[in-house]
């Protein structure tokens, strides 16, 4: 690795939108990304930041994503928002339905939006987030490319397959985020240490054999381990009957991988769900309190989310620091 340099925020959104903008991205569709890998960086999720944008022009280039492609909002019932992305990015669809989807679930004190023909739609953490802003308790899912083989198997059937529930604090921010995936650790975490030539640690991942590895580059080949073993297959298979089922999107066995050219648009899903606590309960803003309050109050514990705080603070105050030789990478791709 080159040397690190330091950029602000507002630095690191503006060369992601430069970048996809002269991939052939429509602004709007790049502005959205932009603001998604912003926020990554900003949490110092580095998997989700600034090293998925040269994935994210390569794709646009080769058809894989379509940059210039125009969201198609649908509102078939009350309380249900669908989005066709079009195979465009997830970001500018999920954007394009969230005025109504927010809407609905303070009208039905319910709502659900889902997402397909979709891609990648960068740290889930950050829709459920978005929802608990608006005052609403956020349950957000989505599916992935096939990565995990289930517990005795040595053929991945589904994604990494996060969900993420968005907690409101009452006062328009949130009193707690939590965002984990299926697998024992995100896929894009085993890419990096490939791409860094480091070993991932035990119990992460399968060779194509089926073998214990540690090898990065041979997990990839493999297929990553479920969480809690069967239990973590099980919220997998949850998140993919959202994702995939219900939106109407392609199955994880059947996408195209996030990284590499080929295969054509992946067509994955995401589904959100958001309640108005209102809606249900008087005593809900109370009952979260006392909650966090049992786990916060004891002597080495933390909140889900604790660090993705800490990094914020640090990079709002610091900028964020990268490899000196990615940002060339990705100026490049400005040109």
């Amino acid at each position: 690795m080159s040397e690190p340099t330091t950029l602000p925020l507002s630095a690191v959104e503006n060369l992601c939108l430069r970048a996809l903008t002269a991939a052939g991205a429509r602004k709007e569709n790049a502005a959205a990304v932009a603001r998604s890998t912003m926020l990554a960086e900003r949490d110092g999720i580095r998997s989700h930041g600034l090293l998925y944008v040269p994935i994210y022009a390569e794709h646009i280039r080769c058809g894989k994503v379509d940059g210039k492609a125009k969201p198609v909002v649908s509102q078939p019932r009350p309380g249900a928002v669908t989005v066709d992305a079009a195979t465009g990015f997830a970001h500018p669809a999920i954007d394009a339905g969230w005025e109504r989807f927010i809407a609905a679930a303070r009208e039905n004190g319910v709502a659900a939006m889902t997402v397909f023909n979709s891609y990648n739609c960068g740290v889930l953490g950050h829709h459920a987030e978005r929802i608990a802003e608006a005052g609403l308790l956020g349950l957000c899912t989505t599916h992935a490319p096939a990565s995990i083989a289930p517990p005795g198997g040595a053929r991945a059937v589904i994604g990494t397959n996060p969900f993420a529930l968005g907690v409101p604090d009452g006062a328009g921010g949130a009193a707690l985020v939590l965002d984990q995936s299926a697998s024992v650790v995100a896929k894009s975490e085993i890419l990096l240490r490939a791409r860094e030539n480091r070993p991932i640690e035990p119990g992460w991942a399968i060779d194509a054999e089926g073998r214990p590895t540690l090898d990065a580059a041979e997990a990839l080949k493999g297929a990553m381990l479920p969480a809690a073993g069967h239990k973590g297959f099980g919220a997998g298979l949850l998140v993919e009957i959202l994702a995939s089922c219900l939106s109407g999107a392609a199955l994880s066995k059947d996408a195209s991988p996030f990284s590499g050219t080929a295969g054509g648009p992946p067509r994955t899903g995401q589904c959100f769900i958001a309640f108005d606590p209102s809606a249900f309960s008087d005593g809900f803003g109370q009952q979260v309190e006392t909650l966090i309050a049992a786990i916060a109050g004891q002597e080495g514990t933390h909140l889900p989310g604790t660090r993705r705080k800490a990094a914020r603070a640090r990079t709002e105050r610091d900028g964020v620091t990268v490899d000196a030789a990615l940002i060339a990478r990705i100026e490049a791709l400005c040109r």
